[in-house]
């Protein structure tokens, strides 16, 4: 489902900011303190979930002023679609992670299909504790209880954009947290 550049700043144009970039930022400076007093100490490894969380995990690393790792892994469901599907593992991380404290860095929690496989991945491969960090969280009923340990935003169950989420691909950049109309 591909849209042109015209037809993404078209949906960027009638969105619904949900969330002001200023917001975003706020939110970013609470969860670093939050992470900060919970993960200080552990040397941890920072997990990046691409593509979408790229943009908060950039913005969030510069937040945490202790020692960590920096790794990143990929699995989607969306594949540049507005609804999951199963979960393609495009890249695992490179680092070891037994015995150690993760933390996974995403742009949202959804559905929790994604967050839960990755988390259970972490665990499988020996990680001592796996802790997770979501830029938004949708309120959204989870069939499999998933829940974030840090969360920066909440918004309602609606396609949303910004922050490193998409809309088909574009839109990423956007600073704040926008709903696209009527989805």
């Amino acid at each position: 489902m591909s849209v042109t550049p015209e037809e993404a700043a078209q949906v960027w144009a009638e969105a619904d900011l949900l969330h002001s970039p200023e917001a975003v930022q706020a939110a970013l400076d609470r969860m670093a303190v939050e992470i900060g007093e919970r993960l200080r100490d552990r040397n941890p490894l920072v997990l990046c979930v691409l593509t979408g969380a790229i943009v908060a995990t950039g913005q969030l690393l510069t937040r945490l002023d202790f020692p960590l790792e920096l790794d990143y892994l990929h699995a989607t469901r969306y594949r540049g679609e507005t609804s999951g599907s199963d979960l393609h593992w495009l890249a695992r991380c490179r680092s070891g992670l037994f015995g150690r404290s993760v933390l996974i860095v995403d742009d949202i929690l959804d559905e929790g299909v994604t967050l839960k496989a990755i988390r259970d991945y972490c665990l499988e491969q020996g990680a001592h504790e796996v802790l997770c960090a979501v830029l938004v969280e949708k309120h959204h009923q989870r069939k499999n209880g998933m829940a974030a340990d840090f969360v920066g935003l909440t918004v309602e169950d609606r396609y949303v954009f910004g922050g490193g989420m998409d809309y088909k691909g574009f839109l990423r950049n956007a600073a704040g947290i926008y709903a696209v109309k009527g989805m």
